[in-house]
């Protein structure tokens, strides 16, 4: 089991399917079950920011919905009660509604139980939030994925580009800057890490070398546990 925690734009889930592939393991995208969520609230109209009453409905969705992860083929699939919105839930208003539901305590064991149902299958790479201190903070290999804030927007303003939906990139740093506040701050699961995580700061590096050098401290966490 590995766990890849960081920020918006640290580069998680291009290194975490890249990882994923050279250990012959599934690629799991814990992000993409929020998302799920925050699109399901969003389509019946629940605005931001969440009222009590609204975070009461959204936790009666979560258990509620019927929600399918396909993380076979090197990507994760999701399907929301039999219809596939992978690609819908990559808009950008999405990403705010994924951090704000996320901060649902009851959300959040939902998800995770689904997180551990996943990956206890056959292990994997799961990339997150939270994956290394409350999904699986038992696992030795915990990486938190880090870069400066404009690498970062540089890097999701890129990615919308690519996706067809371009945002101006001080829009993006805005929203990244407000996730980064809200996501840290949560009083259930927020992002952090500690002593038991390996820092890796993406920056400027290739993908390739990041990739490489967390194969390496895999294999060699194996070898210290073998010994």
């Amino acid at each position: 089991m590995v766990a890849i925690d960081g920020p918006s734009g640290a580069g998680k889930s291009t290194v975490a399917k890249a990882l994923a592939a050279r250990l012959h393991v599934p690629y799991i995208d814990t992000g993409a079950m929020y998302r799920a969520i925050g699109l399901a609230a969003r389509e019946r109209g629940i605005t931001l920011p969440l009222a009590k009453a609204d975070a009461d409905r959204v936790a009666a969705l979560a258990e509620s919905l019927s929600l399918d992860l396909d993380v076979t083929g090197g990507q994760t699939r999701v399907r929301l009660n039999g219809r596939d919105i992978t690609d819908a839930i990559r808009l950008p208003e999405i990403s705010l509604y994924a951090s704000a539901v996320s901060a649902i305590p009851a959300v959040r064991r939902r998800l995770v139980a689904e997180q551990r149902r996943l990956a206890g299958r056959a292990g994997g790479v799961l990339e997150g939030r939270d994956i290394g201190t409350r999904v699986f903070p038992d696992t030795p290999h915990k990486f938190f994925l880090t870069a400066p804030l404009d690498v970062r927007a540089e890097r999701r303003s890129r990615e919308l580009a690519a996706r067809g939906t371009p945002q101006p990139e001080e829009v993006v740093r805005a929203e990244i800057e407000r996730r980064d506040h809200d996501d840290s701050t949560r009083s259930d699961s927020p992002l952090t890490f500690d002593e038991s995580y390996t820092l890796i700061d993406t920056g400027r590096r290739p993908v390739n070398e990041i990739v490489v050098e967390l194969e390496e401290r895999i294999e060699k966490m194996r070898g210290q546990v073998l010994t």
